[in-house]
């Protein structure tokens, strides 16, 4: 009766998770703008990648996998948000991004900041090599 019990909810899991990573796979295909992009790469697959392992944990019956399932997932938890930010970030500065699609822009403010602070590094070091020849 619990074998059954845990095949159901082992099943269950695997098929949302499944799910969930096919929703992830076409998002990344179907949206429009870089940045729908990757809200759809992470938010449905940490998810549906934390359901397929829990699956496969329930299926094993076995604690000695439970740490390396555990690490899989807090892998994944640590990468995804911090690749897709800094990807995010690039396709904001390099503008591969739509701005209408934007209601806040947070970020323009410290992006100008940083371009004004570019310049005058740069005007200083242009000024520094004068004096050199």
């Amino acid at each position: 009766m619990l074998d059954t019990l845990l095949d159901i909810v082992a099943g269950t899991f695997m098929i949302i998770g499944s799910l969930l990573s096919l929703a992830a796979g076409i998002g990344m295909l179907r949206f429009p703008d870089l940045l729908s992009r990757l809200h759809a790469a992470t938010k449905p697959q940490v998810l549906g990648l934390f359901l397929l392992l829990a699956a496969l944990g329930i299926e094993l019956r076995s604690w000695a996998v439970v740490p390396i399932l555990v690490m899989a997932w807090g892998l994944q938890l640590l990468t995804a948000p911090v690749s897709a930010h800094m990807v995010g970030r690039a396709g904001y500065r390099t503008r591969h991004l739509k701005r209408e699609t934007l209601i806040v822009d947070e970020l323009a403010a410290v992006v100008v900041a940083a371009e004004a602070r570019e310049e005058r590094d740069h005007g200083k070091k242009q000024h520094r090599t004068d004096f050199i020849d």
